[in-house]
């Protein structure tokens, strides 16, 4: 076989349908955001603003977030040292633990290098501590969850994105005997939609069903303390694992669940994806925590966000733009072509300085192919002209059709 030619033609491939995805060079500056430079290919630099950031709140420059980190960086230095059984715990990694246990009312947290490891590595898991686990996942959760549910091994069931009666049917079918876990989300990160929390939890005490909620696009941004959509509908002693990120609302690195003291004890140790990687570097530890912390007493950012947010949806909507708007912050603008999203993306970045990611298939169906924004607390008045005076030239200029909103 010709290892070169089979990769050429996967590769081209994706240039054909023009999926192919390229890096673009994006230096933060500490202080700056969401303005960046970018570095473009033949090494000339310019400044550009950033609309598709997962620092949804710009905690990754809060002076209170580098302080810790700096603190625990002089005082341990980079690594670790190893894994959490072997080397790798430190006082830094229990505080953040701690913090997070506390955020979402729960006996115990484990952490993991990032959310998506730490769903794969817990729903691969659960079959191994519940003899003939059936899970059952909506159709569109994260592919951290897909894979988790796929290797695990035991048996699924797919039931329709938030169709409850769907989910009532699947359970309902099975072996009232069996053990069951639903695992599901709290916010779809394409369109921005809210999974039915309490009509989940309603179905699981009647069918006798463990729950699993990812709240990786909600921590930090809802609910009083910001222990996402569950704490704010009132729900988190329903659930009993929840998944969330470090990465984006809390702006450093990393993923934990949430649960019992037990549970998560269970999950320690028999994990593979756990039990054999490296632990997060204490000064990320110490930031994440710090940052935690810093967001369970100040409101302001949250609020602000989804003020900024709202703006910004009525704004597009104003242009007869087909955003799709189910209530939460993540604005999707359909553009529905992959050529034209593309070319819409390098646009904005090249001729207006500004970085917003195509969103492409597979990540979202054929058709539905996107710019996806994701406005912060740190966008001005400024930035906010800029960007809708941008994209209202480049939609006439691509000609685009109008009025057509998905939302």
């Amino acid at each position: 076989m010709n290892y070169d030619d089979a990769l050429d033609l996967s590769l081209n491939r994706l240039h054909e349908e023009g999926r192919y995805r390229t890096f673009i060079d994006i230096e933060r500056t500490r202080g700056q955001f969401p303005h960046a430079t970018w570095t473009q290919p033949d090494g000339a630099q310019r400044p550009v603003t950033v609309w598709c950031g997962n620092d949804y709140l710009g905690m990754g420059q809060h002076p209170v977030v580098l302080a810790a980190m700096h603190e625990a960086i002089d005082a341990t230095g980079a690594g670790s040292g190893g894994t959490r059984n072997i080397s790798g715990t430190t006082v830094y990694h229990k505080r953040l633990e701690s913090e997070l246990a506390d955020l979402h009312q729960k006996e115990s947290a484990l952490l993991f290098t990032s959310a998506y490891i730490a769903n794969d590595a817990t729903l691969s898991t659960l079959p191994k501590l519940f003899d003939g686990l059936i899970i059952y996942s909506d159709a569109l959760n994260h592919a951290s969850m897909i894979e988790g549910v796929r290797r695990n091994g035991g048996a699924k069931r797919i039931f329709r994105h938030n169709d409850v009666a769907h989910l009532r049917e699947l359970l309902a079918a099975d072996d009232p005997a069996a053990p069951k876990l639903i695992a599901f989300e709290s916010i779809y990160s394409m369109d921005g939609d809210f999974g039915p929390i309490k009509e989940i939890c309603d179905l699981a005490d009647e069918f006798g069903a463990l729950t699993y909620i990812d709240e990786v696009h909600a921590v930090g941004m809802y609910g009083p303390r910001g222990a996402g959509v569950a704490e704010r509908d009132g729900l988190m002693d329903r659930i009993d694992l929840i998944n969330g990120t470090l990465a984006k609302a809390y702006g450093v690195m990393g993923g934990y669940v949430a649960a019992s003291a037990k549970m998560c004890d269970a999950i320690r140790s028999y994990a593979p994806g756990f039990i054999f990687t490296t632990s997060l570097p204490p000064a990320v530890a110490a930031g994440a925590a710090a940052s935690v912390a810093h967001l369970k007493t100040d409101d302001s950012l949250r609020i602000q966000h989804q003020t900024q947010a709202s703006i910004l949806k009525l704004r597009l909507k104003g242009l007869g733009l087909p955003i799709v708007d189910h209530g939460s912050h993540i604005i999707p603008l359909i553009v529905g072509n992959p050529v034209h999203t593309q070319k819409l993306s390098d646009m904005l970045l090249q001729d207006h300085g500004m970085y917003v990611q195509p969103i492409n298939y597979p990540t979202v169906p054929r058709g539905t192919e996107r710019l996806r924004f994701t406005p912060s607390p740190v966008h001005g008045p400024k930035e906010m002209d800029a960007l809708i005076s941008a994209i209202d030239q480049l939609w006439s200029h691509c000609a685009l059709n109008r009025d057509e909103l998905a939302g």
